[in-house]
């Protein structure tokens, strides 16, 4: 094949994007069924309660109530909700209902009706008598001896220690930490606090489910993960995976929150006890306190350095809210560790995890998964540690960052990939991320040296109130979980030269589709619009993990670069034959031979099917890979801080991204974007509040702050080209790693323009303007001639 590509690499349009500008592409909520019923949750008002008696008596009774389900109805089989591959590392603590409740919002029972409004009804009339327990939100409370016990059953299974409400724990270290700390020449430390957020896809969770005409259940959704949905939604209902059919439709968004089975179990019990259709939607209030988040932590950052500002020693301690059940308890915080530490060179690391149950609603997958918590605290505290040293910034990241042919020995303590094989960086193109930022922002002329706050060019426009600074981040990330994620690819050709691709892979508004489908053009010599995808659907395309772990365009595309590869090598046999010629090649929609005579791929595929040889061209394939090969990014921000308000104006963010070879660098670059705007809330504006009782004081958009397009700042967004081999044509991921670097590169900003360091985000007006008062009057304190 040429090394020349005609469809990778270019900046292609979305596949489906005329669907979804004109209207016509199909959400889950689109989809119409005659005899379709609406179903309700019952929620609990209660952070902790035992339901001592429920009567579903009179909400039975109602006209037009087709089902009322409480703990009672339902089989008790534990499971974890998170859309993980099998066996689940999650703890299995959650049930279809249960007769205890755990947080505010948590099921009580669910109602199918005729219409959302009798279903409403319905919910008002169930008596439930509940036994209020003490509660508790903090998770160092939780962990206190005498502490509320959440998870007190005898069969909820893999919880690392319920007795102390602890869903799970990490340790692991490599080298000698103790010994790297004691002949360090200084030792840093600080503790950071990152809060629970939430995804706020545009589209809620939403369920359609029905019986086809065999009596199967179909169940359409709006999810990441239509595998795991189904094995997940079969094993709690007792049915047979074959039994039950997924279809994943158009997605409004993701973002990590639909990697959750959360109403498609529910929807279905009501299914297969009524016979009939029923739909089953979050409210964006039940979408806040009733679906996932991203876990709050406590971060406490200890690092050795030698007199060459070398580090030599690096320990990460976590404290992690994960809510009321354990859905990604271990494996969000396991990457709060693996992806950060490994940035910086050091033989002796050590990382431990404490994973807290509260009755806080629950925490699980957001896109970074971990990755956006650990690098506010390691790129806030190596900032720390740069002024501290008296150096710049960059140069002491320079010095310390990964480089290409490095290992990863936390990988392998971590149990990642094959067993014993060491993790080797083969692609690294962070140094020209670096060099590339620094230009982009001007880091040369304006943080050169260690900035003194006393620059007159950090006072913006004569406005001495406005401060003006710059900082950066720097970040790696993962491409895929290794040794555990796999995904399959189908393609067949049609008679006229077109072709047929089906794939598990999950499109949720990515553009995957798109890019798989240029993957399998760039090997078959069409255009991409000769490439018919379908995709995500349980019965008719093969196995896909889902979307998650940043390993779509790495594993399927894999999987359809050789599954496109056997079907090229078909049809070059058959076009060789017709041709009479050896050496033959597939470009432009044709088997081109060396002697000039070429035919079309059409030809081919008729002379296949309807010729002599009476055959299907097509190939099936499937990848795993046992590497997680890192991309790589720096971010670097410029703010201006109001020192009266505290408000903080992020002026210029850019974002240079090291993905290897960027399949589609528009979307790539979309990505980036995509990512800076959700990273911005993160450091900026979004917390979800509770009051004393656990009950969320901001489940609304009016109340839950999240950037708008007119506060977003200027963006420069560039890709570096690296090649990694073991990637489709080179690629490695870039959607969540945009979701790493601004947090900690705009509170670095912050400290270059107004010297105070904050260490918990969001960083907002009040939080700032309170530590610039706290850091004004210790500056007087330390100013004041000491008394006699």
């Amino acid at each position: 094949m040429s090394r020349h590509h005609e469809r990778v690499g270019r900046r292609a349009p979305r596949v489906d994007g005329p669907g979804l500008v004109a209207g016509t592409a199909q959400f889950t909520d689109d989809f119409a069924i005659r005899g379709m019923m609406h179903a309700k949750i019952l929620f609990s008002p209660h952070a902790h309660a035992r339901i001592r008696r429920i009567d579903a008596t009179r909400a039975r009774a109602l006209d037009g109530v087709a089902c009322v389900l409480t703990h009672r109805d339902v089989p008790r089989i534990a499971y974890t909700t998170a859309g993980q591959n099998h066996p689940e590392p999650s703890p299995y603590d959650v049930f279809l209902l249960d007769s205890k409740v755990r947080f505010v919002g948590d099921r009580v029972a669910v109602v199918a009706a005729e219409s959302l409004a009798i279903a409403e009804k319905a919910l008002a009339l169930i008596e439930v008598e509940y036994e209020v327990l003490p509660a508790v939100f903090d998770p160092a409370q939780a962990l206190t001896p005498g502490a509320p016990i959440i998870h007190d059953e005898p069969d909820c299974e893999h919880v690392f220690d319920a007795t102390r409400n602890l869903a799970a724990h990490v340790e692991v270290e490599t080298g000698e930490p103790d010994a790297g700390f004691a002949r360090a020449a200084r030792v840093f430390e600080a503790t950071y606090s990152v809060p629970q957020v939430q995804q706020c896809a545009i589209e809620p969770h939403v369920s359609i489910t029905y019986l086809d005409e065999q009596g199967r259940l179909v169940v359409r959704t709006s999810t990441q993960v239509p595998f795991h949905s189904r094995r997940i939604v079969a094993r709690v209902n007792q049915m047979r995976p074959g039994r039950l059919r997924v279809i994943k439709p158009r997605v409004g968004g993701g973002f990590g929150g639909k990697q959750e089975i959360l109403n498609e179990e529910l929807c279905a019990a009501l299914t297969l006890r009524t016979r009939r259709p029923v739909r089953l939607e979050y409210t964006r209030e039940e979408e806040f306190r009733s679906s996932r988040s991203r876990h709050a932590q406590t971060l406490t950052l200890r690092t050795g350095v030698d007199a060459e500002a070398r580090i030599v020693a690096n320990e990460l301690r976590v404290v992690a809210n994960t809510g009321a059940y354990g859905t990604h308890a271990l494996t969000v915080q396991t990457c709060t560790g693996s992806k950060t530490l490994p940035l910086y060179r050091c033989p002796n690391l050590r990382f431990v995890a404490d994973v807290v149950y509260t009755n806080l609603p629950v925490a699980g997958a957001f896109r970074g998964y971990g990755g956006p918590q650990g690098y506010f605290a390691l790129e806030s505290h190596i900032d720390e540690m740069a002024l501290g040293l008296g150096l710049d910034p960059l140069e002491f990241r320079r010095r310390n960052m990964i480089r290409e042919g490095d290992p990863d020995p936390l990988a392998v303590a971590l149990g990642e990939g094959k067993q014993g094989v060491p993790r080797t960086v083969h692609s690294c193109g962070l140094a020209q991320c670096v060099e590339d930022g620094a230009a982009a922002i001007g880091w040369p002329q304006r943080r050169g040296g260690v900035f003194e706050l006393q620059d007159p060019s950090a006072i913006s426009g004569g406005r001495p109130q406005r401060r003006r600074g710059i900082g950066m981040a720097i970040a790696m990330h993962g491409t895929s979980i290794p040794g555990d994620d796999m995904g399959a690819a189908h393609i067949k050709v049609n008679e006229d030269g077109t072709f047929n691709l089906a794939c598990g892979a999950t499109d949720i508004g990515t553009g995957s589709d798109t890019v798989l489908a240029q993957i399998a053009a760039e090997v078959l010599g069409v255009d991409t619009e000769h490439v018919v995808i379908h995709s995500s659907d349980t019965d008719t395309t093969p196995f896909d993990v889902g979307a998650y772990a940043s390993s779509t365009t790495y594993i399927s595309g894999r999987a359809v670069q050789r599954a496109a590869e056997a079907v090229r090598t078909q049809l070059l046999d058959v076009a060789s034959d017709l041709l009479r010629e050896a050496a033959v090649d597939l470009r432009g929609g044709h088997a081109c031979a060396a002697s000039g005579k070429r035919v079309a791929i059409a030809d081919v595929a008729r002379e296949s099917l309807y010729g002599g040889r009476k055959s299907q061209i097509q190939g099936t394939a499937s990848k795993l890979s046992d590497d997680s090969p890192p991309p790589f990014a720096a971010t670097f921000a410029e703010v201006e801080v109001d020192l009266q308000t505290g408000k903080i104006d992020v002026l210029h963010l850019v974002q240079v991204v090291d993905c290897g070879v960027a399949i589609n660098p528009m979307q790539a670059e979309a990505q980036v974007e995509g990512g800076s705007a959700q990273a911005l809330g993160y450091a900026l504006c979004e917390e979800m509040l509770y009051d004393e009782a656990g009950r969320l004081s901001n489940a609304s958009f009016s109340t839950y702050r999240i950037p708008t397009a007119l506060d977003m700042p200027r963006m420069t967004t560039r890709l570096v080209h690296t090649f990694e081999p073991s990637g489709p044509f080179g690629a490695k991921s870039v959607a969540e790693i945009p979701l790493d670097g601004p947090a900690p590169a705009i509170a670095n900003a912050v400290r270059d323009a107004t010297g105070v360091r904050l260490r918990a985000i969001p960083m907002t007006p009040e939080r700032v303007w309170r530590a610039l008062q706290e850091h004004a009057t210790r500056a007087k304190q330390q100013a004041a001639p000491a008394s006699d």
